[in-house]
Order: structure tokens, then sequence, then C-alpha cells
């Protein structure tokens, strides 16, 4: 197979940042993207309606009057101790807001302020089983006595679990899943849970952290695992199944944050996402798979319209960049001066 089009794709886990460092790697989601579950972990916070509709305006600008100026941004907010259900209810009401992101304090980026025990957020996602808004969970625990490869499934097991025993009826995204544990547990859950898989969960293993030395460019949160745990999410990623979907979560980082003495989590894909799932779905021989995982299962969960646009990828190799500008700083991409068969055109 030469080239193959699909419908246009949605991404739905992405990191934007705000304004110079927004500007700087948005293109390279809106030119392949029609859609983006915006994450809301800046400084401060995105913790009310009003805040993620700015944001959104802001976003909006950055491609105003570009080729690229469809690409819609759909917004969420950031959980905390203290979200008021009439905040949920405001969020609901403004249609921008597609879901509430749960981060546990302390768990990865800019997540000091998240939630400190999930028994204080109980009005509030009362409040949102009942009007029907998504929680979007990155699951991890953030007791530092749990080892760094268990806090997926100790996450799972003492958070999650109990947590829609609770509200059954919530719908729930356990986003960026890293293990076998956390695909068998969203098999078996009920219609109302489903998860997102990035691409460099779905190359890497944990080898990939030491190849050569310490590779701060493939640090990311949840940490990559062993081989049979990207298997298993491999195997979830072109089952068909509808539970699993694409959301990239490109975390872009200046590259002196990323190579320092304490390097930020986070992997920068979103120069060639969905090449990245493209050649994964090659390799596993499950091209056929890719339109509906990328296109279609994402929009179903968040009961959106899926797109009405196509885009072409075809086989080509490629270099990619060694870094891109990122406001007066570097940013290193995913397999910089690499070699990729598959592009966009």
């Amino acid at each position: 197979m030469t080239s193959i089009t699909i419908t246009r794709p949605d991404d739905w886990h992405l990191h934007l940042r705000d304004n110079e460092q927004l500007r700087s790697v948005l293109p390279h989601t809106a030119k392949q993207f029609a859609r983006a579950i915006i994450m809301p972990n800046l400084r401060p916070p995105i913790v009310t309606t009003d805040m993620a509709l700015t944001y959104r305006a802001r976003i909006q600008a950055a491609l105003s009057g570009t080729l690229h100026s469809g690409f819609k941004p759909l917004m969420t907010l950031y959980l905390t101790d203290n979200t008021l259900p009439s905040e949920i209810i405001r969020a609901k009401e403004s249609e921008a807001v597609q879901g509430i992101k749960l981060y546990p304090a302390g768990a990865t980026t800019n997540s000091d302020g998240g939630v400190t025990d999930i028994t204080k957020c109980y009005a509030a996602l009362e409040t949102m089983e009942q009007i029907n808004m998504p929680l979007l969970v990155h699951g991890e625990v953030t007791d530092a006595n749990v080892d760094v490869f268990d806090k997926e499934k100790i996450f799972i097991d003492k958070i999650l679990a109990p947590l829609i025993q609770r509200f059954p009826n919530l719908r729930i995204i356990l986003e960026h899943i890293t293990t076998s544990d956390a695909v068998t547990f969203v098999k078996e859950a009920s219609k109302y849970i489903a998860a997102t898989i990035t691409a460099h969960h779905l190359l890497l293993n944990r080898n990939a952290l030491f190849q050569g030395g310490i590779r701060p460019h493939h640090f990311c949160l949840p940490v990559l695992k062993r081989e049979i745990h990207r298997q298993a999410v491999l195997n979830a990623a072109i089952s068909g199944n509808p539970k699993f979907f694409l959301g990239t979560d490109s975390a872009p980082h200046a590259q002196g944050n990323k190579e320092s003495n304490c390097g930020c989590a986070g992997i920068f894909t979103a120069h060639a996402a969905i090449e990245l799932y493209a050649t994964v779905f090659e390799q596993a021989d499950a091209l056929d798979k890719l339109e509906a995982f990328a296109s279609f299962y994402g929009a179903d969960f968040y009961q959106l319209p899926r797109n009405n646009s196509y885009i072409t990828l075809k086989k080509e190799h490629w270099i990619v960049p060694e870094e891109f500008e990122f406001a007066n700083e570097k940013l290193i991409p995913l397999f910089a001066g690499e070699n990729l068969t598959w592009k966009i055109r």
C-alpha cells in the first residue's frame, strides 16, 4: 500500500501550553487533526469555565487567517478539591467544555493543584454523572512508596475501581494507558469506560529510556513500561474495540527543561502524530483499523459528530527535523533526525 485516505482524525488528549509556546506548537496539530481535547494544566490551571473560554479564544486567535483556522479546540477544566457543582453545570452549558480533568496532586507536569483526596470531589462527580459530563483521568497514584512502574495498576485498583462503583453512570476516559492491567480493566468495565492510547506508548518500551545512556526525550508520565505491556496496549489499539482511541498526549518542553538534572516528563509527538500511528498500525498489519481508532471511536464516546473531511497519508521516506522553534528555545521531537515512512499530504 502506497497511500491511505482516512476521515480526518481527532486528538483526544493534547498539551498546547500557552502564549508564544502555544503559537509554536499548535500548527503541528491543526494541519492533521480536526479537533483536540486541550489539557488544562497551565500555570495557573484552567479551573473555571471563563478561564477555559479565554484560553480557547487564545488558541483560535493563534490560527486566525491561516490554512488551519477550521481547527476546533475542545476545552477541559482542571478538577480540584474545591470544584463546585455549579461550575460543572456552567461548563456543560457553555458547550465549549467537553470534560473535567482529574490530576492526582503531584502526579505529572503542573499537577500540584490537583486532587489530594477523591472524596472531596464527590459532589462535583455526582453532578457530572447527572449531566453527562466526562471525567478524564491521569491514572497514577502519587504515593512515593509505590514503584513508578506500578502506579497505574495501583490507581486502578485503589481509586478508579471504587470510583466506578460509586458513580456507575459517569463517563470516564482513562488516559494514556500503559499496562496490560489497564487494558483488561477497560475491556471488562461498562460501556461508560474508555481509554486513550499514545503513539509513543505503542512504539516504545522502557528499554528506550536507556539506549546508549539516559534518553530524556523518551521520558514521560506514565513512564514507558515492559514489552509485555506495550504489546497489550498495541493489541488493544488494533483490536477494533471502540473503547480504545487516539490521544497523543503530545507534551512539549524546551530542550533545557528536558535535558537537566531534573528533566520534565513529556514527549512531543505532534509534529508527526498521525504518521507515527500509521507506522504502528502498518507494522502490526492493521492499517485497515487505523481510521476507526483515529477518527471514529473517540468522537462516538464523546458523543460528538464524526468529521466529514479527509486526509491522505502517502508512503514516503522523510527525516524528522532535529529540532523545532519553541518560543525562542529549542523543542526536540520524538525520533529527531530519524527516518519515518509515512507522510501526510
